[in-house]
Order: C-alpha cells, then structure tokens, then sequence
C-alpha cells in the first residue's frame, strides 16, 4: 500500500484529488517550467511534469521517498500553434484573454506518478477544447484586475467567474482544472499499484 505525495501547490489539484477520495499529503517544489522548444507542444508538457517529479526525487531523503507515489501535473492552454502558461502580469493576461475571446483552444494536462523507492514512472495527459464567447472589453478588464488569472495556465480559472466566458467545453472539467482524476486513476490501475484512500481505505 502507497501513500500518494501530491508535488504541487495547487488548490484545484489537491480539491480534485480530496473529492476523489484519494488520501494524500502535499509537499510541493518550485522549479523551473519553461518548456523545451525542441519537443512538440503535448511533449512539452508531458516533459515539464516528468522534470518536475525527477527534481523532487532528487531533493527527497531515502526516508522520504519510502512507501510512496509521487503524483506531478503540468497544464498549459494551446491556442493554435501557441503554448499559453502562467501569465506573468495583469498586461500579459490582458493579452491572453483577447487572444482567446471568441476563439476555440485546448487544455493540455499532463500527469505523471512515479514510485518513490524505485523510480518505476508512468505519464499520461489528456485533452480538452473549450470555445470562448466573445468577452467585451468591460469583462475581460474586470477579471484581469481581480487577478484570479495569474497562478492559472491561459490567464484563467474555469472554476471562477471565467467560467462565464465558456460558451463550448468538449472534454474533462478535471483536465481544465488541472488534474484529469480518471487519468490517474487509470494510470495507477494499469500499473497495479494500490493506494491509501480516504474514510474505508479501500484500495484502486
């Protein structure tokens, strides 16, 4: 039995993975997420989420790897052939939300679980489209000066008042979130781990 270490300081991942039933701890790590420019965009992300589980390992003492499931995600918003992240101002996520008024785009998610003490990893990702309604000038300003966008891959939240801009979503709610809880699921089945779960410790 694995206890599963969430790597992220997310709020929306650790509400998805407690609403699954998961029972987990967190202890997140700050590194860098600029993607490699030699990979195609769904390996970029894929990437960033493997890297961002390799350099926990690497951090962790032997004790601290013992007995667990390390769970990394990294999600961006492609609109065409551009990768969206992290918007790094109010100015920055201005531009992204007008790049994506009216528009159809993509959330990417990827999920990597990698086991403490033997480094057995596994990735997956999964996908999502979402069409924006047109946004007036008044709305796009509105959000941009609450800041909801900035912490959030494509400058926004679909959980949030954003959630209004989503005139179309084809795809999981989880991946736009975040985390694609299904996804994981599967990943951890297929690998034949068991994990600590929440109130009747039941295994998956």
């Amino acid at each position: 039995m694995r206890r599963l270490v969430l790597a992220s300081q997310s709020p929306r991942r650790r509400e998805l993975l407690e609403s699954a039933g998961f029972a987990f701890t967190v202890s997140p790590l700050q590194i860098s997420e600029i993607p490699d420019e030699n990979l195609n965009l769904t390996d970029q992300v894929r990437d960033i989420a493997v890297r961002k589980a390799t350099e926990w390992l690497r951090h962790a003492k032997p004790s601290e790897k013992h007995g667990i499931l390390l769970l990394t995600s990294d999600t961006v918003v492609v609109l065409g052939d551009t990768l969206l992240g992290k918007p790094k101002d109010q100015f920055e996520n201005m531009s992204f939300l007008r790049q994506l008024s009216g528009q159809i785009h993509e959330v990417i998610t990827a999920v990597c679980l990698v086991e403490g003490e033997t480094g057995d990893l596994v990735v997956g990702h999964d996908v999502a489209r979402i069409k924006f309604r047109n946004l007036s000038a008044e709305e796009m300003q509105a959000y941009v000066s609450s800041e909801n966008g900035l912490d959030k891959a494509g400058g926004y939240g679909i959980q949030s008042e954003a959630g209004k801009f989503v005139e179309k979503l084809d795809g999981s709610f989880d991946t736009v979130m975040g985390l694609p809880v299904s996804l994981v699921e599967k990943l951890i089945e297929e690998k034949g781990w068991k994990v600590e779960r929440r109130h009747s410790g039941n295994k998956i």
